[in-house]
C-alpha cells in the first residue's frame, strides 16, 4: 500500500481526534495516540502518554469546554519516512465561556509513526494557539 493510502490513514486520525473531541470523550480523543505520546499542551505544559492525555482532556471536556465544537482541518501532511509522518492541522474551536460563546484558532504540528502491524498512532503533537496581532 502506497503513500496515497497512509496519507487517507494519517486524515482519519485527525478525523478520530476531531471526534473524540466533539463527543466529549478524552477516551475517544486520545485513542489513537501512542501509549507513550509526547503532548505540549496549547499553554506550553508537557503531559505524557495516552491515558494522561485522555484524563487531562476528560477533565476539559467536563469543564471549561463541556459541549465545545472543535473543527480540524489537514493543512499538510509530509512523509519524513515511509514510517513516519509530520502532519500540520489547522483548529477551530467554539465554546462557551459563561454563557457567551466565543471562538479560537490553533494550529498543531503531529508527528505520527506506523507500527510493525500497520497501523498509525500520534508519536507527539504541540499545539499553539493563533494569535491576532492586528492591534
Amino acid at each position: 500500500m502506497g503513500q496515497e493510502h497512509d496519507e487517507a490513514a494519517i486524515r482519519q486520525i485527525v478525523q478520530q481526534v476531531q471526534d473524540g473531541w466533539n463527543a466529549g470523550s478524552g477516551e475517544g480523543f486520545a485513542a489513537p495516540f501512542a501509549e507513550d505520546a509526547d503532548y505540549i499542551v496549547v499553554d506550553g505544559r508537557y503531559i505524557n502518554g495516552r491515558q494522561t492525555i485522555d484524563e487531562g482532556h476528560q477533565y476539559i471536556f467536563d469543564t471549561i469546554y463541556k459541549g465545545s465544537n472543535n473543527t480540524m482541518q489537514v493543512e499538510n501532511v509530509r512523509f519524513i519516512r515511509p514510517d513516519v509522518a509530520l502532519a500540520r492541522v489547522h483548529a477551530h474551536l467554539k465554546f462557551s465561556d459563561g454563557g457567551e460563546m466565543k471562538e479560537g484558532t490553533a494550529r498543531s504540528t503531529w508527528v505520527l509513526t506506523k507500527g510493525e502491524n500497520g497501523q498509525w498512532s500520534i508519536a507527539a503533537f504541540q499545539n499553539t494557539p493563533i494569535v491576532d496581532r492586528r492591534r
